[in-house]
């Protein structure tokens, strides 16, 4: 696994691989056809405003070198982009990084994030030498929540007003995390 160009199948045709430049449109169009629905959760929405917007993160995120960047998949229904899931926030010296997703609404409730989420989880531990994988929702986000729950996550607390929304509200957000020792999958 960590050899670049990593993919990995799941149930019912879904899989995701590293993200590619040549993935931006593909994301870009799918956050701008659901922009209304993801801005209520994503604060970076407002700042995805063209394909070229979606580039630059890109471009940022694969400049840096393999072994110390955050990587970000792609997830497909068959060939098809339906969404995002990454490592963001990661931290090599204390051995803790995060995952964060999105999924188009269509493709939600099947199942999808918690097996990325599954796979992600066990790469870090395994593959990375993580101690620590957190996972970040906002409160009133009650599906999001449900897949640190489902797979064990500590509910660490909240924290009081800590994302800014494109509406200018600030969401409380939900903490949850995994301590490797305390991963059996």
């Amino acid at each position: 696994m960590k050899e670049k160009g990593h993919t990995h199948q799941f149930d019912n045709g879904y899989s995701i691989r590293e993200a590619q430049l040549s993935d931006a449109e593909a994301i870009f169009n799918a956050l701008d056809e659901n922009r209304e629905y993801f801005s209520r959760w994503l604060y970076f929405v407002p700042f995805m405003q063209s394909v070229d917007d979606e580039i630059s993160f890109l471009k940022e995120t694969l400049s840096k070198p393999y072994d110390s960047r955050d990587i970000v998949f792609v997830i497909e229904k068959e060939g098809v982009f339906v969404g995002l899931i990454g490592f963001v926030n990661t931290n090599r010296q204390s051995n803790k990084t995060e995952i964060g997703y999105w999924l188009l609404p269509n493709h939600q409730g099947k199942g999808i994030i918690t097996q990325a989420v599954t796979h992600l989880t066990t790469w870090a531990f395994n593959e990375w030498g993580m101690n620590r994988v957190k996972i970040q929702c906002a409160v009133e986000n009650l599906e999001s929540n449900k897949v640190p729950q489902r797979l064990g996550f500590t509910k660490e607390g909240i924290e009081r007003e800590g994302q800014l929304l494109p509406s200018g509200e600030y969401a409380d957000l939900c903490f949850y995390s995994m301590l490797k020792k305390e991963w059996n999958r």
